[in-house]
Formats: structure tokens, C-alpha cells, sequence
């Protein structure tokens, strides 16, 4: 999860003005937490709540609690996403995040991807992955492209975390979800913005498979251009499951947490840590 919000923040100040190259300072004036690090703070919150109610520890994930985290998912990205209005979100999200009653609209956006690290997490098999990905994508993007979008994210980091090579991550994204027929040189020249999954998950994953470290992971994503924190933030939680982060990365994207957001992060490593 925290490889996603070093993404967001390193490509924050570049989504509107994109760089296309690796030479940049990853956090300068103009950074910020955007609603990408938001949301994947909302979704790890859910999946704690979830947690205490229906611990998964002993037992399968099961269709009552996927409904629980579903249910959860809606609760805090409302209640957390509320407290964040001018954070970056699009039109039909916002609505969503301030209505009284929150629907899923069919949404094949990129915001399904970049939230969708926490799940990772959790889950104990690829199944497992498959089910907690769709409870809490499809709340919001119940669109094929959208569940596919978060689902392929998902998968790849948590192979990333149970030790797969980058060819067999490639193999199974190739497999079950995107052809990966082109490299980030390719396309960088010509890469325009675009919030759709299937415009915007690919690149994430292939400047993963081409990094060499979890830093250089991060400046590839952001040098791709287009929707460059949210691109970032889907390449840096594939990268961190691969490489784990510097400390030093994890420290500034730390600092730039409030005091809403830093409390849900440090709750979140402790679980993390306790299941380990």
C-alpha cells in the first residue's frame, strides 16, 4: 500500500503537466496526497473494520464477508472521501462519495486500480484475490473493464509479494488479462492522458516489469505521462510488493499523511505485520 501513495505523491504535481523523462526530483514543491492515496487508505480501513467483525484468520474468505467488506468499502470511501472534497476525484466518483445512496455506475476508471493494493494484503490464495478484489471494486466500478482493471492490479501484487519472478507476473497478466505488446519507450512519445483501466493498467504494470528497483519503478510510471499519479500509484504497489521501499521513500510519503490519514496507515501496518 505504501508503494502506491509514494507513487500518487511522486506524480501528483505531473498529471496536468506531464514529464517525460526519469530525471526529477520524486518529492518537491507541489506534491500532495491525492485522492488516489485516499482511496486506498478508505479501502484498507474497510478491510480492518472487516477484520474485527469476521476475522479471516482460521477460515475462509467467504461470501459473508466479502459482503461485510463491500458494505465496509462504501461506509469509509464515503465517510474518509468526505473529509477530502478538492482531493482530485472525478465527477461521477464525487457524486457517488456524497450521496445518500451510493449505487455502482457501471465505471471502467483507472480509480478501480489505484485503490486496490490493501487486498493483496489479506488474501492467502489467488481465489482469494479474485473475490476481495470484486467486493470492493465493484461497489463503485461494476463495469468488466473496471473489475479487470483492479483484479489484474491485485493479482500482480500479491504474485509480486509470494516471491514470483517478473516473467511469470508477466505470463499470467499476459494470460488473464492485458497483452503487454509494447514497451514504455514505445509509448511514451505518443501516451496521452487517459483515466480508463484498460488505457492505464498495462502501462503501470510494464514500467514495473522494466524497473530496475522500486525508485526507478516509480520514475518510469511517472516519465510514461498521461494520468501520471494515478499510473505511478499502480506501478509503485506492484514495485513495493517486489522490492519492498527504502526507508527513506517511506519516510516523505509518510510526512505528507494528516493526521485522519496517518492514524489508518499505522493501524494498517500493524495488522499487516501481526499476520505476517
Amino acid at each position: 500500500m505504501l508503494g502506491a501513495i509514494i507513487g500518487d505523491i511522486a506524480g501528483s504535481r505531473f498529471e496536468f503537466d506531464n514529464y517525460r523523462a526519469k530525471d526529477f526530483e520524486l518529492f518537491a514543491k507541489g506534491c500532495t496526497v491525492t485522492d488516489d492515496s485516499i482511496m486506498t487508505l478508505a479501502i484498507a480501513k474497510a478491510i480492518l473494520e472487516t477484520e474485527k467483525k469476521l476475522p479471516s484468520k482460521g477460515r475462509d474468505i467467504d461470501d459473508a464477508y466479502c459482503a461485510l467488506l463491500a458494505d465496509m468499502a462504501v461506509a469509509h470511501m464515503q465517510r474518509i472521501g468526505r473529509q477530502y472534497p478538492d482531493c482530485g476525484f472525478g465527477g461521477r466518483f464525487a457524486r457517488w462519495v456524497f450521496s445518500g445512496d451510493p449505487k455502482p455506475y457501471r465505471s471502467f476508471g483507472n480509480g478501480a486500480a489505484m485503490r486496490i493494493s490493501p487486498v493483496a494484503y489479506v488474501a492467502r490464495t489467488e481465489e482469494e484475490v479474485i473475490r476481495l478484489s470484486a467486493a470492493v471494486t465493484g461497489v463503485t466500478h461494476d463495469h468488466p473493464e473496471g473489475l479487470k482493471g483492479a483484479e489484474a492490479t491485485a493479482m500482480a501484487i500479491f504474485l509480486a509479494r509470494r516471491g514470483s519472478s517478473k516473467e511469470e507476473i508477466r505470463r499470467r497478466v499476459e494470460r488473464d488479462y492485458y497483452a503487454l505488446d509494447f514497451s514504455i519507450d514505445e509509448i511514451r512519445p505518443h501516451y496521452r492522458f487517459n483515466e480508463t483501466c484498460q488505457e492505464t493498467v498495462p502501462q503501470a504494470i510494464e514500467a514495473f516489469l522494466e524497473s530496475e528497483s522500486f525508485e526507478d519503478a516509480i520514475r518510469t510510471a511517472v516519465s510514461v505521462g498521461g494520468d501520471s499519479d494515478t499510473l505511478a500509484a499502480i506501478t509503485g504497489s506492484i514495485a513495493e510488493g517486489f522490492y519492498g521501499v527504502p526507508e527513506e521513500l517511506a519516510n516523505a510519503a509518510l510526512s505528507c499523511l494528516d493526521e485522519t490519514l496517518r492514524p489508518i496507515f499505522d493501524e494498517w501496518k500493524a495488522f499487516v505485520n501481526a499476520r505476517a
